[in-house]
């Protein structure tokens, strides 16, 4: 039974005041996804072909909903409007506006994922008027042989990346990893990309829905049609550079903060805990996202406000907070996510 309670040991001291959050997960039931999520996330009974679930979510039509205390039942884009750079910070509200500028999500891949590439800000911007797409991957399972593809592994221009294309060639071109828990990659927006089979992951990215399919394996769909390319848009999008390695490199330590990921975008940190970690927000003029990847533990803010977190809950911790104390239960792992 999960425990949505917040602000049990003391409730705040006004009425309106911003306390962590949970929200109400956005399940998407797709053909390619398992029920992994489910098993995660501890929610019975289990369902069967749960591609997704989108954790926190400021997309237009995908409208994260608050899952406990006073402001259970609003939406994440109101709770914005009225409270502004008390959710989100000065400099990201100056930024991003009304929009929350990130999208946490779970994937569960049963079936490989289409090759795809996401536009960066401007190129969204003249095409879409809408933010580019830059995102990371933490591996959280995955079967003995899952992998994904991300980046180049030899050179290629952009003609012969469509003539790749055409003649079915183009997976013969990227950079294949086989993958297993804990790893994590960087997918700056132009970088080509994909989930394999028997992966599952916590993605974070900016607020965008903006995806170019490139390449499908030449799969049809339920009308027998093949699928939609878009091959000339990711045409211009695609980052054509090798690189000499697309996988996060990094030393895992107990008890101490671990940087995954730093962007204009988001900053990713791993937390493994078996004793209690004091956390200070007051300089970062931002909202903190913790993700549970394991275990369970108990955030305390210096409102007075508490929150038990346990594995695959999502806790979104306002910019107007200025410190917390995460207390684990056992040997916890969070990832912590912030706008830098």
């Amino acid at each position: 039974m999960k425990d949505n309670t917040t602000n049990t040991d003391n409730p705040p001291t006004s009425k309106g005041a911003l306390y962590p959050f949970k929200f109400q997960p956005i399940f998407k039931k797709i053909i390619w996804g398992g029920s992994d999520i489910y098993e995660f996330k501890n929610i019975s009974p289990r369902q069967e072909g749960i591609g997704e679930s989108w954790e926190i979510s400021g997309v237009e039509g995908n409208i994260s909903v608050v899952d406990n205390g006073e402001l259970a039942g609003k939406p994440i884009d109101e709770i914005l409007r009225t409270n502004k750079a008390r959710l989100v910070g000065k400099k990201v509200y100056d930024k991003f506006g009304d929009t929350f500028p990130l999208l946490i999500k779970f994937i569960d891949a049963r079936d490989d994922l289409s090759i795809q590439v996401h536009p960066n800000d401007e190129l969204a911007k003249k095409r879409h008027h809408s933010f580019g797409k830059t995102e990371m991957w933490y591996v959280i399972k995955a079967t003995p042989n899952a992998f994904l593809y991300s980046g180049f592994a030899t050179p290629i221009t952009p003609d012969e990346y469509v003539k790749t294309i055409e003649d079915n060639s183009f997976t013969d071109k990227l950079q294949k990893y086989d993958v297993k828990p804990g790893d994590v990659f960087f997918l700056p927006a132009g970088r080509v990309h994909a989930i394999g089979a028997g992966c599952f992951i916590t993605e974070i990215q900016q607020t965008s829905n903006i995806t170019y399919r490139i390449y499908d394996y030449n799969r049809k769909d339920a009308q027998g049609n093949l699928r939609e390319l878009h091959t000339e848009l990711a045409k211009e999008a695609i980052d054509y550079n090798v690189y000499e390695n697309y996988k996060t490199e990094y030393s895992a330590h107990i008890n101490q903060p671990v940087e995954l990921v730093t962007c204009e975008y988001f900053t990713t940190n791993l937390l493994e805990m078996d004793i209690p970690m004091a956390r200070h927000y007051k300089a970062l003029d931002s909202f903190v996202i913790y993700i549970c990847m394991q275990g369970h533990c108990t955030l305390k803010d210096n409102k007075g406000n508490s929150i038990f977190m346990e594995q695959g809950e999502t806790v979104l911790v306002p910019a107007d907070t200025e410190s917390g104390l995460i207390i684990p239960s056992e040997t916890t792992k969070i990832l912590e996510t912030f706008v830098k």
